[in-house]
């Protein structure tokens, strides 16, 4: 298997398929969607990335994420990864939080996740080629990238790494400093080892302290949420940005939670936020 289609389905005038592959990163088949609105043909549409949370699958925004709609409205093609290899031969661990569902958008160097656990690579390196391949319509010259909780973590590093591919970057209730949350200091020690200096390469705030720049960020955050005060810290982040001098625009939604239900009420205006900075 090298490339497959699992399923396609007509909405909103568009195409929402799922497709599967085998990874060199991670050595393991591995499942995403991506949906493609209606257009002309030869025509050229920006891409925006989604990268989901703990416990995961790309069939959780698919299914829940209410995107559709705003992507075929402004031209956006939506790509939704999983959030870690699968297979019986992975490792995996018995906490929600770590392993299988939980691969925290790194690349592992201990053992034994260091096998398959390379998830930085397979969205940084492999799946934007495997798309430039297969989906002719993807312009790859204008990117955005967004992603709620692990994956809002997920979409703030990548888009600090490479600030020249990605022309936006936004998040729902993101980890923003996993150096300083029980979900970041288990998943960063139990992948990267107890070395905190190689945490700071995975750690927003971490990197922008470190120098590490973008214009501006938008991030929704729900203020009912469960995990706001012990793993998400907001706060951490509005600082790291005044200091820096990015332009942040934190948006505390009264009475949300860290669920769906948040994600999609607030998933059209960031499909149109990143639709406006991904214009020709």
């Amino acid at each position: 298997m090298s490339f497959e289609t699992v399923s396609t389905n007509k909405a909103h005038g568009g195409v929402q398929g799922v497709y599967r592959h085998s990874s060199t990163a991670t050595g393991t088949p591995m499942t995403f969607s991506v949906f493609v609105p209606d257009h002309a043909e030869g025509a050229k549409l920006p891409v925006l990335w989604y990268l989901s949370g703990l416990t995961c699958t790309h069939a959780n925004v698919t299914e829940k994420g209410e995107y559709r709609a705003a992507c075929a409205e402004h031209g956006v093609i939506f790509i939704a990864p999983d959030t870690s290899p699968r297979g019986d031969d992975v490792a995996d661990d018995e906490a929600y939080d770590f392993g299988k569902g939980a691969g925290f958008y790194v690349d592992a160097t201990q053992a034994p996740w260091s096998a398959s656990y390379r998830m930085r690579s397979y969205i940084e390196d492999e799946l934007p080629g495997l798309i430039l391949r297969e989906f002719p319509m993807a312009d790859l010259s204008r990117q955005g990238i967004t992603g709620h909780s692990m994956g809002g973590h997920g979409a703030l590093t990548i888009g600090l790494r490479n600030p020249d591919r990605f022309r936006s970057i936004s998040a729902f209730a993101p980890i923003v400093a996993p150096s300083l949350c029980p979900w970041g200091q288990k998943a960063l020690t139990g992948y990267l080892g107890d070395d905190r200096e190689a945490w700071r390469r995975y750690d927003a705030v971490a990197m922008i302290e470190d120098g590490l720049r973008v214009a501006e960020l938008l991030v929704d955050q729900g203020d009912a949420d469960a995990f706001l005060t012990e793993q998400l810290k907001p706060e951490l982040l509005a600082a790291a940005c005044r200091d820096a001098g990015i332009d942040l625009t934190l948006r505390m939604q009264p009475g949300y939670d860290h669920s769906y239900y948040f994600i999609s009420s607030f998933m059209s205006d960031h499909v149109a936020w990143h639709a406006e900075r991904l214009k020709a």
